[in-house]
């Protein structure tokens, strides 16, 4: 178990860097700024060191070092004009200048609300308006759509350069300097849908992300300290000798994944980020090959993707030290195809969602090989229960709701008290609406989730959603969304419906319109009877799942 990892007991001993002790009645680090800016700043002694490696708009690669990247960030925070506990939107594809952004942001003192951008028109202002932000922060293209969909507020499009004469204006007047943060400030908004289908805003507080990205920092270390025990070798020669690590950023850095684990946590360490702005397997391969990654996080589809693409091109994939995925259960068969092309990597998983700042549960190593079914062990600092539909706490192997409690959980939703009450207990346990259970040594294993969602890609595709777009169609009368077994996928969305002169292409074609196209579904069939209900009145999707491969037909 991990209380007894020698590792870990050393590393979060009393004066140890990890030190933990119970502060405001729940485990916490007490070694760690409470504001996030100054865990940053601390990343300035990797000054000339590359950063950030991107393919830039002209098709030629960018590189920046850490410098670089600070003094983008210096000379953006005054022209924000923001105060402390502002928030800021941030809406673009991956890309240095989003990067650049949230971390002005952070410096300035405000909250960084992180738009999904593969929203349309509608859903992005639908975002902008949920947080009232003084300022968004946008890529041309994302900076169009907000436009069109009638947002007429304060908007900076940072892939274009500022007037220097406005750069100069500005550079005189100094920004306002904030102050630290009080670690329970908000600290970012990440959005999320529920199974209303409604846009919610997470509020993630200092303490909830710092603590989710020391989590992260003190799981590498008992990693490294095990390595140096098996080699003989002091922790200290390991870190000095160690040549630069460098991140494949796959996620978008609108998602917790992204922003944490793809980007802050590879910042902090002093490691090389290549930003993919949208996913390609042939170029992720190439950047594999010629930047030398050496961690690899992505969702299943993507890990397939890389195997069947490097096998075609005979990819050198030697550097890659680190492969995980998260999202969504790894398939034990790719697991064991991965590690057949890169035996030199070691595979890693983790369970996580927004509202907790990242992971929950995670293995790594011997950790994950030994169980490689489960979603990871829970983590130090985490509570979890798991509850029986009246609450009661279920014991070990049996399956229940998954709930959380620990300095990662959210504040709560942004402006929805109802919505914030329904998840989070008032002494702090999140319900996290996964059904699952844990063995006698802490292993989570994911059964069944109780929301209404589908995991597509890595992508949270909320039916209820999908649904209310539908029920917007003219000739429509009746729908159900619902997730069906999909190899490359993991899930696909699909839709069956009850309606007058539609077609399949017609209603994938309304969705994709209306949201963003990810959530369009991947095949529509017909019903010309009323849709089958269980005892209370609802759809019975359980009935249409079973009977998928009989209701669609493709003409």
């Amino acid at each position: 178990m991990t209380e007894l990892d020698p590792h870990f007991v050393a590393l979060t001993a009393p004066g140890a860097p990890f030190e933990i002790g119970e502060l405001r009645g729940m485990r916490q680090f007490l070694r760690v700024p409470g504001d996030l800016n100054t865990m940053i700043e601390t990343a300035r002694v990797h000054g000339g060191k590359t950063f950030i490696v991107e393919e830039a708009d002209d098709g030629t690669d960018r590189r920046l070092t850490f410098d670089e990247v600070f003094a983008l960030r210096d000379r953006l925070v005054p022209l924000l004009q923001i105060h402390r506990g502002e928030r800021v939107a941030i809406c673009m594809r991956n890309r240095t200048e989003w990067i650049v952004g949230f971390l002005a942001v952070i410096k300035a003192g405000g909250i960084a609300a992180l738009l999904n951008s593969r929203g349309s028109p509608a859903e992005l202002v639908a975002m902008i308006h949920e947080v009232t932000p003084e300022l968004v922060l946008a890529d041309s293209e994302r900076a169009r759509l907000i436009r069109e969909g009638g947002y007429q507020g304060r908007m900076f499009d940072l892939t274009r350069p500022f007037e220097e004469a406005e750069i100069e204006r500005r550079g005189h007047v100094p920004a306002e300097n904030p102050g630290e943060a009080d670690p329970d400030d908000a600290c970012a908004i990440l959005f999320t849908s529920g199974t209303t289908g409604r846009v919610k805003g997470a509020v993630l507080s200092h303490r909830n992300l710092i603590t989710g990205l020391v989590n992260v920092q003190l799981s590498g270390m008992q990693v490294l300290h095990a390595m140096a025990q098996r080699m003989g070798i002091p922790v200290e020669t390991m870190l000095q000798h160690m040549p630069q690590q460098a991140a494949l950023l796959v996620y978008p850095l609108f998602h917790i994944s992204g922003l944490g684990s793809a980007f802050l946590s590879p910042m902090l360490a002093g490691s090389k980020v290549v930003v993919m702005r949208r996913w390609d397997a042939e170029k992720a391969l190439r950047y594999v090959t010629t930047e030398k990654v050496t961690m690899f996080t992505g969702v299943p589809t993507m890990l397939w993707d890389v195997l069947h693409n490097a096998r075609a091109a005979n990819a050198d994939l030697s550097s890659l030290r680190n492969i995980a995925s998260g999202g969504q259960a790894l398939p034990v068969n790719l697991v064991e195809e991965m590690r057949a092309l890169c035996p030199q990597a070691m595979m890693g998983t983790g369970y996580g969602m927004t509202e907790c700042s990242g992971a929950i549960a995670q293995a790594v190593g011997e950790d994950f090989v030994r169980k490689p079914s489960s979603a990871g062990r829970v983590l130090p600092l985490v509570d979890v229960c798991i509850a029986a539909p009246d609450g009661r706490a279920l014991p070990v192997g049996e399956a229940g709701e998954i709930m959380v409690r620990g300095a990662q959980v959210m504040q709560g939703y942004w402006s929805r008290p109802e919505d914030t009450a329904a998840v989070l207990s008032p002494d702090g346990w999140l319900h996290t609406g996964d059904v699952g259970m844990l063995d006698e040594e802490g292993y989570v294993f994911i059964v069944d989730r109780k929301k209404d969602m589908v995991i597509s890609g890595g992508e949270n595709i909320y039916c209820a959603e999908v649904e209310r777009v539908l029920g917007e169609m003219p000739g429509v009368t009746e729908c159900a969304a619902f997730g069906i077994p999909d190899e490359r996928l993991g899930e696909m969305l699909v839709c069956v419906v009850r309606a007058r002169d539609a077609t399949e292409d017609g209603v994938i074609h309304w969705v994709a319109e209306r949201l963003a196209k990810y959530k369009a579904p991947g095949h529509v069939a017909f019903f010309n009877e009323t849709l089958p209900r269980n005892h209370v009145g609802k759809v019975d999707k359980i009935a249409l799942r079973a009977r998928w491969n009989e209701i669609y037909r493709k003409d």
